[in-house]
Order: structure tokens, then sequence, then C-alpha cells
């Protein structure tokens, strides 16, 4: 192009700059560089896992969002890192290959390299030399690094567990993915087993994960979902003691974990879990088979199904008694699906009086309902038709009669504990974190199994374990892992005893995958570290984390949970990883949800052909609010379209001459309102009022000053950064914008009008307006109203009897 107003070709200038940014280094830093930052800025996007479909246009969204706060961060003279990766190990790359019948070690690299050339025709400011692959051996061998620091730490164990089980997936699914009983990646309805798995010891750490999130600069709705997540729940353990056949005590207790440990005088009943290990010797021979039949049943539903409050009660009575420490009444035990073993302790006192679930549950079977806590207008005789769960105070309850439930808790735990059956606990609804995972594609698990000496940790030094390339990796219903058919790979020495020994066949879990990566982004030029103590100290923790939602609980908690521990042991100064967590939206299409079921996904790279992508990401940043997001619009792209093609022939057509009071002062609003919404990403309406600027500058057809508009040019720069380097060069800037400028600035005294306009009435009727200084004397402001050629004809109708001046606002002539 020459260097005049031709026309705006966005396919050009983007590739210019686009060949430019990788031949400088642009975006990239050197060792050295990161170790020399005096400013850094560490901006943190949730990286994709490359599907074979390639990005899509809600990809392009979060990206875009993302990379708009890291360009204007960057501009404001801060040293800003914006890696990017590929979370490319899981079941659905797994899936998707055994469905192409590809294998995965051929298909991820091809997907990469897709995903990295429309991520760079994005014009995103990614420093590609820092780019990670979970699949790599060269990054997987950290995160079982990782994993090794935990088990030596003793946080890691395998133990058996109840799961849920996808029959077609073949593998375990966390509660998250199930839906409606069924699998959320294939739809098959899930079913439980019980599987030896390996755990991380995260509920050691729920209390400090709840703490912390006070300190976080994260959005109130994410610190709420991990704190529901967490669910901490305050009560006492109580011990109801096992009765043999003829109600002696047998020595067992059925211990429970209840909140409401105050109504005990109202357990008329006691339910366990289908899986408790109690469960055989409670169940008399009588009630063997009723018994066996419904636990098996149970085995086949998922954990999240069993958890529904509106599903229909089930169970069956085990024949076996406790005794109610609190009336010493005996009690019978039951077992129902709605009792999970994996909370509390698998067993519950059921209070049907004043627990929705206990009451349905007794009025199925005819069990006794007792109330133990009277409401304002009840009594200790007043029938319950529904379980009551308002305020009162007790009865039926012995010595505690009369005691307001705010109170009642902590005496009856009291007295629980000082009888010895009973002691104020904690607990939580968080569980350990399972990271096995049966199937092929995935790091492998790091542990060794010997005879002699249990599991062992594989010693540093042979890290990486390579996943070896296995032909057949189709999973089966066995529930163990497709490398534990490979003899020639798993059979190995014990590092400890030289013993024959094998090796751990289970992979690990992507979100360990994920639930570290931010620390090894700085590091990737060390290959003996996992991530190096000094870089480490300078970038992190990261300064802007942006992402999906969906992320809220589970990647975000795993990855806080990590960092703990990490600091614990030593490795790292800081244990809150993200400083700032901020939520991008969704994009929609006609207002629907993209899928391809409903064959509505935006593909960006026809778009990107047609518009460029500059227009394409300012269109996306001007949907909606960015943590809302949108609804896709072909139509609508237009507006961002024509907004930058004025804005290219606006500023080559800019001359030096002397700007305009008004259009100055526009501009210095301008960037007053972007300074202060951009931080925040307040994307849409900042480019709304770079929009309105420009039509300012442009307004009657008039030569843009020089310095009007080269604000306006670096403040676009974030949105439309090829566009604003190639105005930038032919401006006269040298290098990058990004480097060579500087966030513009305003100053307040520009802000305001320097004239305002006044209403003129007479006789308080509008008859005018006077446009005047805003220093401008009463005695000048009258002067103008009555120069005013309407205003004179009314007021010589008559005689002038009084003047009023509203400073700033009015002038009213009083006329007879």
């Amino acid at each position: 192009m020459d260097n005049d107003t031709a026309g705006y070709d966005p396919s050009e200038v983007e590739a210019k700059w686009q060949r430019l940014w990788q031949e400088r280094g642009t975006n990239t830093f050197a060792c050295e560089a990161l170790a020399a930052a005096d400013r850094p800025y560490y901006n943190l996007l949730m990286f994709p896992y490359p599907s074979a479909e390639g990005l899509h246009v809600g990809n392009i969204y979060a990206f875009t969002g993302a990379d708009v706060h890291a360009r204007f961060q960057r501009l404001t003279g801060k040293q800003v890192f914006e890696p990017i990766g590929f979370d490319a190990f899981g079941i659905h790359s797994e899936n998707f290959a055994l469905k192409r019948g590809v294998h995965p070690m051929d298909l991820i690299p091809s997907n990469v390299e897709n995903f990295t050339r429309q991520l760079k025709r994005t014009g995103g400011m990614f420093d590609w030399e820092h780019a990670v692959d979970t699949t790599d051996p060269a990054y997987y061998k950290w995160t079982q690094w990782v994993f090794l620091q935990l088990f030596k730490a003793g946080l890691a164990e395998r133990k058996e567990a109840p799961v849920n089980w996808c029959p077609s997936c073949m593998t375990v699914l966390a509660n998250e993915q199930v839906v409606g009983g069924e699998c959320e990646r294939c739809g098959t309805p899930v079913e439980q087993r019980r599987i030896a798995q390996w755990f991380f010891k995260i509920t050691k750490y729920a209390q400090r994960l709840l703490d912390n999130l006070e300190t976080l600069d994260w959005s109130d709705t994410t610190r709420k979902a991990q704190s529901n997540w967490i669910g901490r729940s305050t009560g006492a353990e109580l011990h109801f003691p096992v009765l043999g056949d003829a109600g002696e005590p047998t020595g067992a207790t059925l211990d429970v974990f209840t909140t409401r440990p105050d109504t005990v005088f109202g357990a008329t009943y006691m339910v366990v879990a289908p899986e408790h290990p109690l469960v055989e010797s409670l169940t008399t021979p009588g009630e063997e088979d009723a018994v066996a039949t419904y636990v098996r049943e149970a085995t086949h539903q998922d954990l999240v199904a069993r958890q529904k409050t509106d599903k229909t009660k089930t169970g069956v009575f085990t024949g076996g008694f406790c005794r109610n420490p609190a009336t010493g009444e005996r009690i019978p035990v039951w077992v129902a699906d709605y009792v999970l073993m994996n909370y509390g302790t698998g067993a519950i006192m059921a209070v049907p009086g004043h627990d929705e679930r206990d009451f349905e549950f007794a009025s199925a079977f005819g069990l006794p309902i007792v109330r133990v806590v009277a409401g304002p207008d009840d009594s200790a005789a007043s029938p319950l038709g529904e379980a009551y769960v308002g305020p009162g105070s007790l009865v039926n309850s012995g010595a505690f009669d009369g005691t307001d439930v705010s109170d009642s808790v902590e005496a009856v735990t009291a007295w629980a504990e000082k009888a010895g059956w009973g002691t104020g606990r904690v607990n939580y609804r968080l569980h350990d974190w399972c990271i096995s995972r049966q199937r092929y594609w995935g790091p492998p698990i790091p542990i060794i199994h010997c005879d002699a000496c249990g599991a062992v940790a594989v010693p540093e030094e042979d890290l990486p374990v390579v996943l070896p390339r296995v032909e057949d990796f189709k999973p089966d219903d066995s529930g163990i892992s497709p490398l534990a058919r490979v003899e020639s790979w798993y059979r190995t020495t014990c590092p400890e005893c030289g013993a024959d020994a094998r090796r751990e066949t289970d992979v690990s879990d992507t979100f360990l995958d994920s639930g570290w990566y931010f620390l090894r982004y700085p590091s990737t030029d060390f290959d003996d570290r996992a991530f190096d103590p000094a870089i480490t100290r300078k970038w992190l923790p990261v300064d802007t984390y942006i992402g999906g939602n969906e992320h809220a609980v589970l990647h975000l908690m795993y990855a806080r949970f990590l960092t703990m521990v990490l600091h614990d042991l030593g490795h790292l100064d800081f244990e809150e990883p993200f400083t700032r967590f901020r939520a991008h939206g969704l994009i929609t299409k006609d207002g629907a949800k993209m899928s391809k079921s409903r064959g509505n996904v935006v593909v960006p790279d026809p778009i990107i052909d047609q518009v460029g992508a500059d227009t394409f990401r300012t269109y996306l940043m001007f949907l909606g609010p960015y943590g809302e997001g949108g609804d896709y619009n072909d139509q609508g792209i237009q507006g961002p379209h024509g907004f930058l093609h004025r804005l290219w022939s606006t500023a080559l057509a800019s001359t030096d001459h002397t700007p305009d009071p008004d259009v100055e002062r526009k501009v210095h609003q301008t960037t007053k309102q972007c300074s202060e919404q951009l931080p925040e990403l307040g994307y849409n309406t900042s480019i709304a009022a770079l929009m309105e600027c420009l039509n300012t500058i442009r307004s009657g057809g008039r030569t843009a000053a020089r310095a009007e508009i080269e604000p306006l040019v670096v403040m676009v720069a974030p949105f439309a950064p090829h566009l604003a380097e190639e105005l930038w060069e032919r401006m006269g800037g040298e290098g990058s914008i990004f480097d060579g400028a500087r966030w513009p600035t305003w100053n307040d005294n520009k802000l305001v009008e320097d004239s305002l306009e006044m209403a003129v009435q007479v006789n308080g009727r509008l008859r005018g307006t006077v446009h005047v200084s805003k220093e401008a004397t009463d005695d000048a402001v009258i002067a103008a109203a009555r120069a005013d050629d309407n205003v004179a004809r009314f007021l010589a109708e008559g005689t002038e009897r009084k003047v009023i001046v509203v400073k700033e606002r009015l002038v009213n002539f009083v006329v007879t």
C-alpha cells in the first residue's frame, strides 16, 4: 500500500503485521527478558482443548477479551506476559480418535497445528515461545513430578471407593459429569462401581480453601460457587450403640454426623447407605435376600441421581436395631439409597418430624414421627402434617424442653460430649479428589507396585514415565486401563528392593494437567525444573485470569489446592495462584446456545476471510457486556466494519492543524471513559464511546487534527491491533505501537464545556435559548437574553418588572 488514504485492506494489513510480530519477536520474551522485567504483568487465559473441529466463535470471544486486557495493560507501560497452550489429553480426544479410527498420537498434533494457525489469525498477543502442550513428555514429566510431591507428603493415596461409571465411555465420571443420571458426554445411563482409585487429600485443605476466598479479587458468584462446593457445616458426630438379637449392646456403634444434634430426641429410626460396611452385620437372616437385592440395585444408580430430593423414597429394613443414646429407645436400622457413603459417615439418624426427606420416608414406610421442636403457635402435642424446620424451642426432649433452637445445638452437644456418645465436629461437602482414569490417553501415574514394598514412587531422575504408543487403546468393561494389556511396558523392577514389580496402569485426570500449567509457562526454557524459583517469584501469582464460569469450581479449586500444597512443601512463595479472576459470558446465535446438533456453530475462518480479524474482534467485544456475552448476528458486524474503515481514512487524511476545542473535549472525555472501563473489561461501552468520538472528529466533513485522531488510534489498538499498528507506522511511529505508544491521559480541565446553553423565559414561558460562557456574570447573561430576536419581541409587548437568573439554567423576564 502507498502511504496515502487508499482503501483499507484488512487481509493485507493483518498478514503484514502477523509476519512482523513473528520476525521481530514482538510478543515473546527471551528468558533473560522474563528475569529482568521491572513491571511484570501476567495475563492468563484458560488454555483450550484442541478439538478436531477447530476453534469456534465462542473460543474467539473468550480469547479476544483476555487479549484486549493484555494489550491495554501493555500500552500502560507494563511488560505483559500472555502465554498460550493446549489442554490436549483426556477422554474427549480419545473418544474422537476411536470414532475416527485414528490414533490420538497422530490426531492431536494435527489439531494443535490447526488451532495454532487459527489463533495466530485472530491477532492475539500470545507468547508462542512459551507454549505448552499437556501431551508433550517434556510437560507431563513435571505433571508426574507434581504427583510425586503430593505422594511423598502423604497427600496421595490409593483406596477403594464408590464411583460413577459410564459403561459406554468405560471410565469413571465425576459427579459434575453426570446429568439426569446420564453421562454428559454420550448420554448413557450411569451406574455405580467400587474401584481402587488414586485420590489427592484435598479435604485436608477444605477450611483453608474456604477462608482464603475472602482475600481474592474474584466475582461474588465465583467465590460463592466455591464456598458452596466446599460446603462447611457445623454439628456433631453422635454414636448409636448397635444392638444384638436380644437387645444387648454388641460393642459396635453406628456413627452419624448431624448439623442438628439437638433433635436427637426425635430420631425414630436410622438409615445407612447401601455401601456401608455394617450393612451385612446389621442384616438379620430373614432380611438378607431383600437387603442384598436392594443393595445390588442401588449400585446401578449414579451418585448424583441418588441425591435428588424429588425422587420416590425407597429402602428396606435390615432387621437390625440401634439404641437412641438420648432416649434409650430401641430404633430400627434401614438401608436406603438417598444416604451416600461418601458424605458424612454414610449413616444418618432420621428425625422425620424436622427433616423433609426423613418425613417422606417415614410416611412411606409407616415409621414413627415425633415432634421435638415447637414453633411459636405449636405445643408438644401439635400434629405434624409435614416436617417443621422453622424457629421455636425444644419439646419432648427431656431436660432440654423449652430451650430455644438458637441455643439448643450447643447445649445438647455439650451434654452428649460429657456423656461420651457425641463430639462437636465440622463437616465438609468437599470430597477428596479422585485423579485416576482407567483410560489410555493421559499421563501415566508415576507409581510402581511391589509385593514387598507396596506403592513406590518412580525416582524423579527416571521421569517422565512415557506413555507408550498402544495401537489397541480401546477401553473395556473391566475397569482396568488399556495400559494393563501391555505387559512389556508395565513389567519392571522395584526401585527400592529390585524385585519384580509392575507399573501403575491408570492415567491421571486432565484436571491435574491444568491444575499447574500456569506455573510452567514462564519456565519452559528450563528442562531441569518444573518452575524456576526466581522467574516464578518475579511473575506469579497471576495478575489476571480470564476464563469460563463453568470452571468456577473444579479447575479453580484444584489449582488453588495444588498451589497451597507446593507452597507448604517450600516450592512456592505464595499460596493463591490467581490474584484476580474474571469470568466471560457466552455467545449465542439467534438466541440459542451454539451446538453442532442445532447447526448454528459459527466458525471464524470465513468471517476473517471476509472482513478481517480486527473487525471480527471488535464486533465480538461490542456484542454486550463481556461478563454476560451476547447474541451473534451476521448483520451486526457491519457496524464495527464501517467504524474501522472510517477510522482508517480519517487518520490517514489528518493534518497537524490546531485541534478544535469541542473535539478536543470529546477526545478527553472518551479517554477518561475508556481508561476507567477497560481495566474492568467494559469493552462494549468503550467501543461505543470510541465510535461516538470518531463521529465528533468527522462531524461536518471536517479534516481531523493529528492530536485528535492519534489518541483514538491508540485506544482502538487493543481491539484492532493490526489496523492500529499500520496507522501508527503510517503516521510516523517507530516499531510496534504497543512499545512506542503509551495509553493517552486526560486533563480534567478539558472534560467540561467552556460555554453552556440557558433557557430564556418571558412570564415563565420558554421564548428562546442563549449560549454564554460559564464564567459570564448575571448582567452579561441578561444582556445576551435581551439580544435574542424572539425574546425581544415579547419584551416589547409590555413593561419589564423583574428579571430572575437561575445560574447556569435559565433567565425569566417578568413583564406586565
